[in-house]
């Protein structure tokens, strides 16, 4: 997530994107905590080496070994639909950690009894009671270019230490094994807000804990069902589908190939208020990324956008990015996005809708008066986040490298 987020490893990925968009999800990962570290003697690179399962490298004859299973997700909410988590265990004997799955890293990182004081208002992983945890001893120090809700980034205020370590690690009572991750050692108080204590990484290649579930037997695909706190009742389901949680049949389209762990499509138009122009009628690739609530292009295309709902909308100067309109006169504005992509077979277009009540991200805690809207400029990058996601039931199947999408049946 870029603006109006809780930290995950994707924003340390994405402001890199632009410089680094040859390079693959693991290498940008090692770069990220590579460039940003600042530990106060020599930085060390922190490399995860986590299996990656490939497709057509799973034995067939122990696909059946695993059944799928379902975890519960909640709703961070603050005044709008922020993140989505829910909880693992790890060590031994199990501490349960909770964790937002992210499509959008590959790692698992959580909050341990070694940050102390700088993360007691998160649930902590005690080290010391897990008679399997391995202190790996590489730590590196990430600076975040964005932060929890409306505000912007000052001062650097948002900076974390991680740890590298491995320990045991089970996902909705399926038991992956030891598994390399990191700890959460240090971190600034504005992470304070965070009700969750980490992020798991659920990249298009599968690693860690998924690499170690398919490789037992588990079907190489997720689904996952977001929901507006309304209606609550979220859920991922690790290794299958749940069909009870949409009514009508899937689509399915293909990740292009040198996806490199991230899930995208390509789309080749975009309408607003049924509406485009010649640059939103061009060819794209967009990243599908749950860590992330709101959505972000170019800062042309972001501002062709607004240009079509409302010449009110205008950059907010004190977060690079972010746009904003008076709230008064924000409620009701039209803002239909249609994003059309093209199906597996036979090959024809569909559309996934953001609809207008996704707008108003709320007011800006510098300026109350002005409501922040959806749709961020990132030059370099362009990404749907969960106010898109909410409202279908998406499936993200790592095996045939594909995302399926149905509306939510709420």
């Amino acid at each position: 997530m870029m603006t109006r987020s809780t930290w995950t490893s994707s924003r340390a990925i994405y402001h890199l994107l632009k410089m680094f968009a040859p390079l693959t999800l693991g290498t940008l990962l090692a770069l990220a905590a590579c460039m940003a570290a600042e530990v106060a003697t020599s930085p060390h690179k922190v490399v995860l080496t986590s299996r990656a399962v490939r497709k057509g490298h799973i034995p067939a004859l122990r696909r059946r070994a695993l059944s799928s299973a379902n975890v519960p997700l909640d709703d961070f909410f603050l005044g709008t639909d922020l993140q989505w988590f829910g909880n693992i265990s790890v060590g031994t004997p199990p501490q349960t950690v909770s964790v937002v799955f992210d499509t959008g890293s590959q790692s698992l990182e959580f909050v341990s009894t070694q940050c102390g004081a700088p993360c007691a208002k998160q649930v902590a992983f005690n080290i010391s009671k897990s008679s399997t945890f391995v202190d790996g001893g590489e730590e590196t120090t990430l600076a975040f270019a964005t932060g929890v809700g409306v505000d912007p980034v000052i001062n650097n205020d948002y900076v974390l230490t991680v740890r590298s370590a491995q320990d045991v690690v089970s996902v909705g009572g399926l038991s992956a094994g030891l598994m390399d991750l990191f700890t959460i050692v240090n971190q600034t108080s504005a992470f304070d807000i965070d009700p969750f204590s980490g992020i798991q990484g659920m990249s298009s290649m599968a690693q860690g804990f998924f690499a170690s579930l398919i490789e037992k037997g588990l079907p190489s695909l997720f689904g996952m069902f977001l929901t507006p706190k309304a209606v609550g009742h979220a859920e991922l389901t690790i290794g299958g589908i749940d069909h009870r949680k949409f009514h009508s049949d899937l689509v399915y389209s293909s990740l292009p190939e040198g996806s490199d762990g991230f899930w995208q499509l390509e789309s080749p138009s975009i309408t607003v208020n049924g509406k485009t122009t010649t640059l939103l009628n061009s060819r794209r690739t967009i990243i599908f990324d749950s860590g992330t609530s709101n959505i972000l292009f170019s800062t042309n295309t972001t501002e062709a956008m607004y240009a079509i709902i409302s010449p009110d909308i205008k950059p907010f100067a004190a977060e690079p990015g972010a746009y904003g309109i008076p709230c008064s006169k924000i409620s009701g504005l039209p803002a239909t996005i249609d994003i059309t992509f093209t199906s597996q077979q036979p090959g024809h277009p569909f559309v996934l809708t953001i609809p207008s009540s996704e707008l108003n991200v709320g007011p800006f805690k510098s300026d109350p008066s002005i409501c922040q809207t959806l749709i961020n400029a990132f030059d370099g990058l362009e990404l749907l986040g969960a106010s898109l996601l909410k409202h279908y039931y998406s499936v993200w199947d790592i095996g045939k490298q594909r995302m399926g999408f149905a509306p939510n049946g709420f």
